[in-house]
C-alpha cells in the first residue's frame, strides 16, 4: 500500500494503460496515478512496451480486459487511426489518436466511458481522441509566453505528434511554418495537407531563409544521451529562433534545448503539454475534472527530482 494509492489493488481496481516503443522514460504513470488517487477512483495506470506490430492486438487484449482507456505514444499516434472501432473529431480534424476510451452501453443504449460504468456489459468499443493539439498550444502559451497568431514556426519531424501540433497550430493562425523531417516526402505531404486545409498559412518543407519565433521539436531524438541533434544547425543555426520547445521531458534538458540555451535561446520542455493531454484523457475517461495542479506536482516530482 503506497501514499498515492491509499487501498492495495483488487478484484475491483480497474486499469488504464500508456502503450509506446520505448516506454520506459515515460512519466505518465507518476502523473495519472496521482490524478486517479485524488479523484479517489480505484484504478491502476500502467506503462506499457508494445511493438507498433502488436498494437492491434494490444488494443484488442485491453478492450477485452475491460481496461477503462490507453493512452498512446511514439511510435503508435498514426497506426491507431485504423485500429480504432470510431473516432471522434478530434482524432478526425487533427489526423492522430493519442488517447482510447473504451465504451459500452448503459441501460438506456448510450454509448458511455466504461470507467463511468459501474458493472458494464454487452459489447465494448473502442473510440479514439486527440488531446495532444490543444495541449501543445496550451503549453506554449503557459511555459514560453508565445502567441501562435502570425507567428514563423519551425517544426521538426511528421509523425503523429508532430502532425497534429502543425494542424492545431495553423488552425490558431500562424504565419509560416517549416516541416523538416527525416523522410522529406512525409513533412511534403503535410506540408501540402496544411496548404489545402489553411490556404492562409505559408507551409513549405524545409529550412527557413530567416529567423522564426519558435523551433518545435516533434522527434525522439533526444530521449537518448547519444542521439544527434533533430535539427541541421549548419542550414539553420539555433540562435534564428527567439524560442525553442522540445515534446521530451525526460530528459528535462535534452541535447537540443541544452545548445539552445547556450545560443541565448528560451527554452521549455515538455512537461506541460504532457500535462494538459494527459488530464484531458483522465477527463475523458472519468467524466470528473482532473486535478491538474496535483498531477503538474506528481510531473515534477517524477522528472526534477
Amino acid at each position: 500500500m503506497s501514499s498515492v494509492h491509499p487501498r492495495p489493488v483488487g478484484s475491483r481496481t480497474r486499469l488504464v494503460a500508456v502503450y509506446g516503443q520505448p516506454i520506459h522514460h515515460s512519466a505518465s504513470p507518476a502523473m495519472q496515478n496521482a490524478g486517479i488517487a485524488a479523484l479517489g477512483l480505484d484504478w491502476r495506470y500502467l506503462a506499457c512496451e508494445v511493438a507498433p506490430t502488436d498494437l492491434a492486438a494490444a488494443i484488442a487484449g485491453a478492450k477485452a480486459m475491460h481496461f477503462v482507456g490507453l493512452n498512446l505514444t511514439v511510435p503508435h499516434k498514426l497506426l491507431a487511426m485504423d485500429l480504432v472501432d470510431e473516432l471522434d473529431e478530434s482524432a478526425r480534424t487533427w489526423g492522430a489518436v493519442n488517447t482510447i476510451v473504451f465504451e459500452a452501453q448503459d441501460g438506456s443504449g448510450e454509448w458511455r466511458p466504461i470507467g463511468q460504468l459501474d458493472h458494464p456489459t454487452g459489447p465494448i468499443r473502442s473510440r479514439g481522441y486527440n488531446t495532444d493539439a490543444d495541449a501543445i498550444v496550451r503549453s506554449l502559451t503557459e511555459d514560453l509566453a508565445i502567441e501562435p497568431r502570425g507567428a514563423r514556426i519551425l517544426l521538426l519531424g511528421a509523425g503523429g505528434a508532430a502532425r497534429a501540433a502543425a494542424l492545431r497550430l495553423a488552425d490558431e493562425g500562424i504565419g509560416e511554418l517549416f516541416l523538416v523531417n527525416r523522410t522529406e516526402s512525409k513533412a511534403q505531404e503535410l506540408a501540402d495537407e496544411i496548404t489545402e486545409r489553411f490556404p492562409a498559412v505559408h507551409a513549405q518543407a524545409g529550412y527557413p531563409d530567416s529567423s522564426v519565433e519558435i523551433i518545435l521539436n516533434a522527434t525522439s531524438a533526444g530521449l537518448k544521451p547519444t542521439d544527434p541533434l533533430p535539427i541541421d544547425v549548419t542550414r539553420f543555426p539555433l540562435n534564428g529562433a527567439d524560442c525553442v520547445y522540445d515534446m521530451i521531458y525526460r530528459p528535462h534538458e535534452t541535447p537540443l534545448l541544452a545548445a539552445a540555451r547556450e545560443a541565448g535561446c528560451r527554452t521549455a520542455n515538455g512537461l506541460g503539454m504532457l500535462l494538459h493531454q494527459g488530464a484531458a484523457a483522465l477527463d475523458l475517461w472519468s467524466g470528473q475534472y482532473a486535478p491538474r495542479d496535483v498531477m503538474r506536482n506528481a510531473l515534477e516530482r517524477e522528472i526534477y527530482g
